[in-house]
């Protein structure tokens, strides 16, 4: 799959971003590096590491406005299937470079790598379709919170609140949705005779269709173009600009590729956020250590420390990543007031996507990004349940206020 088979479509013309915000930048800068060396000293060389996949991470989705939300609410309400497209790319890069890596299963550091390959049940069917209903109330999906947080849109760690409520509710309900009787079988594309040559024919074939499908789409409604966000012209672009969609694909899967090869794991969110949610809880005197969730599968997790935790750790990467790239690119903007409606919708959402994502597997990033580029069935089945989500949650979007993208809109 080629660079082709994304491009951006000419919209309206792009605005000069403002001029740069050196202290916001400064101390976006001064605090990655205290984090880092904090890291480095006390986590060890890989926890610095992931740490500075994280910044790359927060960078990267932000020049690229790379959304997840959007793109699904792009297709699902205007037709509009450039970002979907991008998320294709995304994925045939991110596979072709996983395959190698899960063939080896061993890390930089030689311990044992694995991709995210899980079972196909209840659990992935109404955790995706939660989380895709979710996100268009919400605001942003999982990745999209932090690099809004970390860009100045503040209002959206009302989101991040609902986000570590559902996820660790959905780590206490966790034992019920994983049970037997719910669970069906656990399908890699890789598991053939053919292995992972075989299983990236399969992908890339899959992959193939969608974009032609999403191109078919378009010449029958004919949406409108995507509209670009502010931008420079030259070498500026990298820093000051906005990124092609294809730059950002690709720049998202050498990431988690890394991520993968140094950690032992794909990149992932929100495991994060019922980690801090259960210590939380654990710290007033709840026994959440009693929870399936933490005595079996995560058994030994909840009494480390925050640091320690990668996917944390990636997290705060992200968020300090995308407050350097935004200050910079001056479109660092605290919000200041938000009408109810918007904060219930946020907080309702949030919850819904933090249960979604714990009973599936993951979110957008870990079940649909992660899963896909690990050849499991579970992430594309993800990845169809959360557009039926989607597609809910556009309708579901006046009940709370929220603006419903017409046919011919060019942003979403």
């Amino acid at each position: 799959m080629t660079q082709a088979t994304v491009p951006e479509r000419p919209g309206a013309a792009a605005r000069v971003p403002p001029a740069p915000l050196m202290g916001t930048t400064t101390l976006a800068v001064a605090a990655s590096a205290v984090l880092g060396g904090v890291l480095f000293a006390f986590y060890g060389l890989q926890q610095g590491l992931v740490f500075i996949l994280g910044l790359g991470l927060g960078v990267a989705l932000y020049h690229a406005r790379f959304g997840f939300t959007s793109a699904f609410r792009q297709f699902m309400a205007v037709g509009q299937g450039s970002t979907l497209r991008a998320h294709m790319l995304m994925l045939a890069a991110a596979s072709l470079l996983f395959a190698p890596l899960l063939a080896s299963g061993v890390t930089l550091f030689g311990g044992s790598l694995q991709g995210y390959v899980f079972p196909i049940g209840l659990s992935v069917i109404f955790g995706g379709f939660v989380f895709g209903l979710g996100m268009q109330l919400g605001g942003a999906c999982a990745s999209g919170t932090l690099y809004s947080v970390g860009s100045g849109r503040t209002s959206i760690l009302i989101t991040i609140l609902g986000f570590v409520i559902g996820s660790v509710w959905g780590a206490y309900d966790f034992g019920f949705w994983t049970q037997s009787a719910l669970t069906w079988k656990t399908v890699s594309l890789a598991a053939t005779s053919w292995g992972y040559p075989g299983a990236l024919l399969i992908q890339f074939a899959i992959l193939a269709a969608v974009v032609v499908a999403t191109y078919a789409i378009e010449r029958r409604i004919n949406p409108p173009q995507r509209e670009r966000p502010p931008s420079v012209s030259g070498w500026a672009r990298v820093l000051r600009g906005a990124w092609p969609l294809w730059v950002g694909a690709l720049a998202l899967a050498v990431l988690n590729a890394a991520t993968l090869w140094i950690s032992g794991k794909p990149w992932g969110i929100t495991s994060a956020f019922a980690l801090w949610g259960s210590k939380a809880l654990a710290a007033g005197g709840v026994g959440v250590e009693q929870w399936y969730y933490w005595s079996g599968p995560h058994q030994g997790q909840l009494g480390m420390p925050i640091l320690a935790d990668r996917t944390s750790v990636m997290n705060f990467g992200i968020i300090f990543g995308a407050m350097a790239a935004a200050s910079y690119g001056g479109n660092f903007k605290i919000a200041q007031r938000l009408p109810w409606r918007t904060v219930l919708a946020r907080i309702v959402g949030g919850i819904m996507m933090g249960y979604g994502a714990r009973i599936a597997f993951g979110c957008n990033i870990g079940a649909y990004f992660g899963g896909i580029a690990s050849f499991s069935l579970h992430g594309w089945v993800w990845g169809i349940v959360a557009l039926a989500g989607t597609l809910i949650g556009i309708r579901l979007r006046p009940l709370l206020g929220l603006r419903v993208p017409r046919r011919d809109d060019s942003v979403c």
